[in-house]
């Protein structure tokens, strides 16, 4: 490896004498970086070529022997690091030069994840932290894996890094590609702390596109509701997941809403119907639904049910794993081919509920206590009954 180095004035960083600073550019394998060199000088007064201060400064003599004190620092660091033999870069001379402590990203990705579990319930979830929490292992399988180490330098990730994390999740674990987006996310906050923690400049990120990718979101038609709705199911365990995953579709909340849905949040609205307003705990955004007639039978079907009683919920929901694992269950009694899940009935209700019977996406996404419109676009889509109907009303004119 070679290292190179020169000087140059920084003319936008102008003194009120009319000076400006020297900085010196040091190059090495295609990388570089700028250092001042605390030397200041009228713009008339620097030759570029010779690169030096000409005579025609007073301190020119004195100035010239500190600008090459800067490069002799420089090629001993340089040369410390050749002699040592270790892996170095353009950053760990930056590090040394400016004995600045070297951060690396396991250590500044636990500060994160300690500052967002003592957040849990306050901005953050439980389910997000396990997220971060996941990121973090893929992450330190990716170092050790091509790195052989078990941390790596903050000032060292780039786009080669983060490119490689993204081929290492596709191929060697085999992850999806929407799913990579999400390791990303979580990776490029972390990164982006960091900036605001000054141990980086920048978010390497600047330079890598996160490809975003929407997937097939399942969904139940009307007809394969009514298919689950009537089928008569003998064992208590999946008539209740099937009760419960009904009123998913009916009313759009999620799982961990359900979770913690008690009698505060069915509230008498304007119209003197009951709805549900509660506060959802992925965004901490406020759901306002009115009850359908079948939500609220079901309410009523599970008012003095045992469970519910005890843990003051007006559902006697399971975890979300026996949830699903039962749902499976369901689709196979029920003949439906499709994987699902409770974030299915979510779908359901944005999809074949609400948009396909002509409700506004404006209300679906308020009910859904979604950001941004965008996000509701994502659930919903023009179904084949819709074309039909679209395509009659077309046929009377033409």
């Amino acid at each position: 490896m070679r290292i190179t180095t020169n000087f140059l004035i920084k003319k936008t960083k102008e003194k009120p004498d009319g000076t400006f600073p020297v900085y010196v550019r040091v190059t090495l394998k295609r990388k570089r970086i700028e250092l001042s060199t605390g030397v200041y000088v009228d713009a008339e007064h620097w030759d570029h070529n010779k690169q030096k201060i000409d005579p025609r400064d007073l301190n020119a003599k004195v100035l010239n022997i500190q600008l090459s004190k800067t490069i002799t620092k420089i090629n001993d660091v340089y040369n410390q690091l050749e002699a040592i033999g270790e892996d170095y870069d353009i950053y760990t001379i930056k590090d040394r030069l400016t004995n600045n402590p070297q951060h690396f990203i396991v250590k500044v990705f636990n500060v994160v994840m300690d500052s967002i579990h003592k957040q849990i319930g306050y901005g953050y979830s439980l389910t997000t932290y396990k997220h971060y929490k996941t990121t973090l292992k893929r992450l330190q399988t990716y170092i050790k894996s091509s790195y052989k180490k078990e941390d790596y330098p903050l000032s060292k990730i780039d786009y080669n890094f983060i490119n490689s994390f993204d081929t290492y999740l596709k191929l060697v674990h085999h992850i999806s590609p929407q799913s990579v987006g999400k390791y990303h996310k979580q990776l490029k906050k972390v990164l982006n702390d960091a900036v605001s923690m000054n141990l980086i400049e920048r978010n390497p990120y600047i330079n890598f596109k996160i490809k975003r990718y929407t997937g097939n979101r399942d969904y139940l038609t009307i007809e394969e509701l009514r298919v689950i709705e009537r089928k008569e199911i003998l064992f208590d365990r999946l008539s209740e997941v099937r009760d419960i995953f009904m009123f998913a579709c009916y009313t759009g909340l999620s799982y961990s809403d359900i979770c913690k849905l008690s009698k505060k949040h069915i509230v008498k609205g304007n119209d003197k119907e009951k709805w549900i307003v509660i506060d959802r705990n992925k965004t901490d955004n406020r759901c306002r639904i009115p009850l359908l007639p079948k939500a609220k039978a079901i309410l009523k079907k599970y008012k003095k049910h045992p469970q519910a009683k005890v843990y003051n919920r007006l559902l006697p929901i399971r975890t979300n794993q026996r949830m699903n694992a039962y749902l499976k269950e369901i689709a196979g009694l029920t003949g439906i081919e499709k994987n699902l899940s409770m974030h299915v009935a979510r779908h359901t209700f944005a999809t074949s509920i609400t948009l396909a019977n002509g409700v506004p996406i404006e209300t679906v996404s308020k009910m859904l206590g979604h950001n941004s419109i965008k996000t509701t676009q994502i659930y919903g889509r023009i179904l084949d009954s819709k074309i039909s109907t679209d395509m009659r009303k077309l046929k009377t004119l033409f």
